[in-house]
């Protein structure tokens, strides 16, 4: 069984983060205080904090794509993220790169997405057939 990770960052707006995590993104809100905001974010622990969230840059070239570095991610089984990628294209919501089959017919054949937090904070989503490809070589 996997270990679920802790994260966590800077939001500018809890109120906004709340409604984003939760409503857009499907996420169920935890514990809360004043300051900060935890979510399941798909089995992992996230902790939102009110402050400044990190700078970003587009320094991380993957495949074709320069993405923005620092990010959080998750990896969802396939079927999952198709879910998910259609509710995000729906609901409108602005892509940094839109959902796309990046590394096709290779070892760690995997689909992927990148969108912004209402803070500017980086998310990937990506998809697998099967978690085997996730570190293949």
């Amino acid at each position: 069984m996997n270990r679920p990770f802790h994260a966590a960052y800077h939001v500018y707006d809890l109120n906004q983060a709340r409604i984003f995590y939760r409503d857009v993104l499907g996420c169920t809100e935890g514990r809360s205080s004043e300051t900060w905001i935890d979510f399941d974010f798909f089995g992992n622990q996230l902790s939102l904090h009110l402050g400044t969230p990190f700078p970003t840059t587009r320094t991380g070239l993957v495949g074709e794509h320069h993405v923005l570095m620092p990010h959080l991610g998750v990896v969802l089984p396939l079927e999952e993220w198709t879910v998910l990628a259609e509710r995000l294209t729906h609901l409108g919501t602005p892509f940094e790169i839109p959902p796309v089959i990046r590394f096709a017919g290779e070892p760690g054949e995997q689909r992927t997405l990148f969108f912004l937090d209402p803070s500017g904070n980086p998310i990937e989503v990506k998809g697998f057939k099967d978690y085997a490809g996730l570190f293949a070589q």
